[in-house]
């Protein structure tokens, strides 16, 4: 998907804004492997290793944990660099070993039935890719306001810097923000708060007093991320994460799939407030934060993250394009009236006002539909799609899931913050077990509550 873009108003007339991804994926030629043996002993994951010598393959990184395919069983997680005869060592494995799962980032679009594109498990792998990014936030193209601007030049690597060094578990950076800087919020917050009330969606309209009162949502004052994210986790468990610069549509949707949302911290140039040639700090607090703020908002955004895990090239375009339908342009209907929910749209003045206007067209949401939509880059959006509800939004992209071509399923395990990728059959009547058991908890409950 070439340009995922949105465009904020200057002087009212539609500018180009980068958008939070491009489609270009990043390259990775690591393969992780995922065995357990057949019988456990003592010596047998050293036995294994000897495999990847006797074929030439290099090991980047090893570990081994409880399986939670086989009961009582371990499982060895290996992820081995490119060459060598990998694919016979995997042979010798399916041949040995009572289970094993290929997982690889090798660029064949996920069409191998063998390898299955990389994504992470646990919340922390999302290190692995936070800084495989495609330009980083200090590069900027010669029409950029600040090009020509040392002094923001220098800026910019300073917020770059500071989330490329970024990890899991890490404080979130705490930015003081120059008395230019806050201006320049306090200009885009004044004109945006005034179009809320009538043109927003009423789920935003019903969080944003709360970011007002908890994170510092002000005029005067630019909200740290921080304060941000322990109000949403506490909200829908979203959290954000720093990010340096643009990530392939792949990386950024799998951070969904873990309630995470990578944002920027830097903020337009002073000298155009309401434009801004790629995502700032303006369109992802005022934007995006309100509504993961949402359960139902939230539900369905990591839908859309969890599709994308281990998705086959195309199936991640599409994807993208939903949730720039949705997430970044997204039109909803309440009370018999159209309002606004897309972030895009929540951070941009003018297409704001536009969007709601008679000038688009509009069409109801459909992920088939609206996967395949094209889309022009330098100007407002000529069609929007409009969703009955979080709900219906959030059916339709499960349901649009189950389409594609993937031999597993993948369920997000709030209690450790990672994914399981369910291939197995053990797997599946334990988790039915486990739902049976919440089932019954729940009927007992309303039981005593009627």
């Amino acid at each position: 998907m070439n340009g995922n873009n949105i465009y904020i108003e200057d002087d009212g007339k539609p500018m180009l804004h980068s958008g939070s991804f491009p489609e270009k994926n990043a390259e990775n030629k690591s393969i992780t492997l995922i065995f357990s043996p057949q019988i456990e002993g003592v010596g047998t994951l050293a036995e294994a290793l000897k495999l990847f010598k006797e074929f030439n393959v290099n090991l980047l990184h090893i570990e081994s944990r409880s399986s939670v395919r086989i009961p009582n069983h371990y499982e060895f997680y290996v992820e081995c660099a490119s060459g060598g005869d990998i694919n016979g060592a995997v042979e010798v494995l399916k041949k040995t070993m009572a289970y094993v799962s290929v997982v690889s980032t090798e660029a064949d679009g996920g069409k191998s039935d063998q390898y299955i594109p990389w994504f992470p498990q646990r919340i922390r792998d999302l290190d692995k890719y936070a800084n495989k990014i495609l330009s980083y936030g200090s590069e900027l193209k010669s029409d950029h306001p600040g090009f020509t601007d040392e002094v923001y030049r220098t800026r910019r690597k300073y917020f770059a810097d500071i989330a490329f060094h970024y990890r899991h578990d890490d404080p979130l950076p705490r930015i003081e923000y120059t008395p230019a800087e806050i201006k320049t919020w306090g200009t885009v917050f004044k004109e945006l708060v005034k179009l809320y009330p009538t043109h927003a969606c009423k789920e935003y309209n019903h969080v944003f007093p709360l970011l007002i009162e908890n994170c510092g949502f002000r005029e005067d004052n630019i909200p740290q991320l921080q304060d941000i994210s322990n109000f949403l986790k506490d909200s829908t468990g979203f959290t954000l994460r720093p990010v340096a610069g643009l990530l392939s549509s792949r990386d950024f949707l799998a951070g969904l799939a873990f309630r995470v949302f990578h944002s920027t911290q830097y903020i337009r140039h002073h000298s155009r407030p309401l434009y801004t040639p790629e995502p700032d700090v303006c369109h992802e607090l005022l934007g995006h934060v309100p509504l993961f703020a949402d359960p139902e908002f939230a539900q369905f955004s990591q839908e859309i993250g969890l599709a994308s895990l281990g998705a086959p090239d195309d199936y991640v375009k599409k994807l993208a394009t939903c949730y720039w339908f949705t997430v970044e342009f997204g039109l909803c209907r309440q009370n018999g009236n159209i309002k606004a929910y897309g972030a895009g749209l929540l951070s941009s003045f003018g297409e704001l006002e536009y969007c709601l206007s008679e000038k688009p067209q509009l069409k109801p949401f459909d992920p088939e539909v609206t996967g395949n939509q094209e889309y022009p880059i330098t100007q407002y959006q000529p069609l929007y799609f409009v969703a009955e509800s979080f709900e219906d939004v959030k059916y339709k992209m499960i349901q649009f899931s189950k389409t594609i071509p993937r031999k597993f399923g993948v369920r997000y395990d709030p209690y450790t913050q990672s994914v399981q990728i369910l291939d197995s059959k053990l797997q599946i009547q334990d988790l039915v077990k486990n739902i049976n058991s919440e089932l019954q908890i729940l009927c007992f409950t309303l039981s005593k509550i009627i």
